[in-house]
């Protein structure tokens, strides 16, 4: 069993930056992809960054240029850089990761608030 702990969220104003990082209990070397996912009041939880194995990323077409996902095998860590955060990037942000045998792992997630 894997476990994924978020840490980094909390309250920005618009315009600023954060990063959210996510720390597995286990090696991640093998998990193909890890990224983030993200659900607003009221809202559907909707992708926002992939990282596959090797790097590749893929991004929600409207975060492409503001948000960058990144993963460190060696500290078994996953980030999103955000940047230019808008009010409507307030979200719980949430660590996913995909086992090579099917199985789908979430954090807890954090919660990430933009407000003046």
């Amino acid at each position: 069993q894997v476990q994924l702990v978020e840490s980094g969220g909390g309250l920005v104003q618009p315009g600023g930056s954060l990063t959210l990082s996510c720390v597995a209990s286990g090696s991640i070397v093998s998990f193909n992809p890890m990224g983030w996912y993200r659900q607003a009041p009221g809202k559907e939880r909707e992708l926002v960054a992939l990282i596959s194995r090797s790097g590749s990323t893929k991004y929600a077409d409207s975060l492409k240029g503001r948000f960058t996902g990144s993963r460190d095998g060696a500290k078994n860590t996953v980030y999103l850089q955000m940047s230019s955060l808008k009010p409507e990037d307030t979200a719980v942000y949430f660590c996913y990761a995909a086992s090579p045998y099917g199985y789908v792992y979430w954090g807890q997630g954090t919660q990430v608030t933009v407000s003046s």
